[in-house]
């Protein structure tokens, strides 16, 4: 209890998870209006609109400048972190995701292709099938990694609502 205590007492941890859990659920909400249908992977997984990432480092920098000021060491920390942190959703991370779009059209093609083999003769069938047995059990790759400037501006603005609403306390 004293554990729960102590992280529930500081500012900072307080406006980053709050701002996550506006994003995570904004997210979720979001994927239900488009696709029609609830998906539990959005309250928790990566990609998609607005960016929980961008949500909790812009509102941690934003909630450091209110504690320690702008020429605070630790807020050019968490401004450097907060930097890297969304470079790396649009970039590394987004590339990663759309790499990943490319594989599972490739993967799925392929075992479409297989079909046809049935049709050619046995033989090629069962080479086929020896030197394939594991893209026959391939699991889909995840296609949301990444984030769109859209996206990122999205949570950057969510960030910072929840830094600028939230009472220090």
């Amino acid at each position: 209890m004293q554990f729960l205590k102590l992280i529930t007492s500081n500012y900072i941890i307080n406006v980053g998870f709050v701002s996550w859990c506006v994003a995570q659920i904004l997210k979720t909400l979001f994927a239900f209006i488009k696709y029609k249908t609830f998906i539990p992977e959005r309250l928790v997984g990566a990609g998609g609109m607005p960016s929980s990432h961008t949500a909790l480092v812009v509102s941690i920098t934003i909630a450091m400048a209110k504690l320690e000021g702008f020429s605070s060491p630790l807020f050019a920390l968490s401004m450097a972190f907060a930097a890297v942190v969304i470079y790396d959703a649009m970039g590394v991370r987004r590339a990663a995701g759309e790499q990943a779009k490319v594989l599972n059209k490739m993967i799925f093609s392929f075992k479409d292709i297989s079909k046809i083999f049935d049709y050619l003769n046995e033989e090629i069938e069962e080479e086929y099938d020896e030197t394939t047995e594991n893209i026959t059990e391939h699991k889909e790759l995840k296609e949301f990694l990444g984030h769109t400037p859209l996206e990122v501006l999205g949570g950057a603005i969510v960030g910072i609502l929840v830094s600028s609403l939230m009472p220090i306390v």
